[in-house]
């Protein structure tokens, strides 16, 4: 495999580790505050969904955007009510938003387009486009020298083609999403929100005795993990496809819970595991590289279920081992 293709692997999987990069970091929120939420591929279909829908009727992607986090914000309110403020099962509770999502989306959208369950194709604004970093060869200088992109890439130093490739060309959410990592490690762990929200999760009796509300402290991460899941959606049907389909996000919000337990609930090291488990999603779009390197035909079955056969080595404790927030789906009784 030669340096280009490596380059265009890296390239893929950087698009494919955002969603779940994104979905990652809402859960991370949630059950670091001590609420467990496997209802994010729900919050990200609706999201998906709704970001498309307004995106065609507006034209422009960042109304997309909004709408997508509106609806996503929605159902982690109602996560909410049924988690926090009645204190119900929060696996049952995500399990139900994953099937209204599941069934809502086919249904709207079979309403209101008529193309069975899905959106008319976006185009123009009403998609987020590559952004073109400066100094890097793009569609404009191809445009310009009448010649082919990939032909002037190839032609290009090592540097060049790793910055023109790998950094540049990417829709603003990607970069959004890249420094959402440290935003949040800054959050939870040099802030007082974040220690309060780390404290809660652990011990939630503790922080309200100190005269801190748990209920707040835990709806605030509910809301954070909505809009980033409401991201997350927008990103799928704005950016990297032109338009809703059903079931388009196709277990990423299982995969993103995956990941953050691969992760060990850390942000920076949620970063390398979605990027690890987008890399197995690359190359189950391109077998024949790994068949190249290894002279044996590989079973993309085998590649897709990659991320959870690390999963399961981790919770076995094979990698160290990955400790839960001790009050993780607990709902929390305050004493009168």
């Amino acid at each position: 495999m030669d340096f280009l293709t490596l380059l265009q692997v890296l390239d893929t999987s950087v698009r494919l580790a955002t969603p779940l990069l994104l979905a990652c970091l809402a859960g991370l929120y949630s059950e670091r505050s001590g609420v467990v939420d496997i209802g994010l591929e729900g919050k990200m279909l609706a999201a998906a969904f709704f970001s498309a829908a307004a995106a065609y009727y507006s034209g422009n992607a960042w109304v997309g955007m909004l709408a997508g986090i509106g609806a996503s914000v929605a159902l982690a309110t109602v996560h909410g009510l049924a988690s926090i403020t009645f204190r119900g099962n929060q696996l049952i509770s995500g399990v139900a938003i994953n099937f209204l999502a599941a069934g809502m989306t086919v249904l709207v959208a079979q309403s209101w387009f008529k193309q069975g369950g899905r959106t008319p194709s976006l185009t123009g604004s009403a998609r987020f486009g590559p952004i073109e970093l400066p100094f890097a060869i793009g569609p404009s200088d191809a445009e310009a020298a009448g010649r082919p992109l990939s032909r002037m890439i190839a032609e290009a130093g090592p540097l060049q083609q790793f910055y023109s490739e790998l950094i540049s060309g990417h829709s603003i959410l990607v970069y959004l999403a890249l420094l959402t990592v440290p935003l949040t490690w800054w959050l939870l762990f040099r802030t007082r929100f974040g220690l309060r929200l780390r404290a809660v999760g652990e011990n939630p009796a503790a922080v309200d005795t100190a005269g801190v509300s748990v209920v707040w402290l835990r709806y605030s991460a509910v809301l954070i993990c909505g809009v980033l899941c409401g991201i997350a959606g927008a990103y799928l049907s704005t950016a990297l496809q032109a338009g809703f389909v059903k079931d388009m996000t196709a277990g990423r919000g299982f995969i993103a819970l995956a990941a953050l337990i691969f992760a060990k609930w850390r942000p920076v090291y949620a970063l390398w595991s979605c990027l690890l488990f987008g890399l197995f999603q690359a190359l189950e779009l391109r077998p024949d590289i790994i068949t190249n390197l290894t002279g044996f035909e590989v079973q993309i079955q085998l590649l897709g279920a990659l991320p959870y056969i690390l999963t399961v080595v981790i919770l076995a404790g094979f990698i160290g081992k990955a400790i839960p927030p001790k009050a993780s789906a607990e709902p929390y009784i305050k004493e009168r």
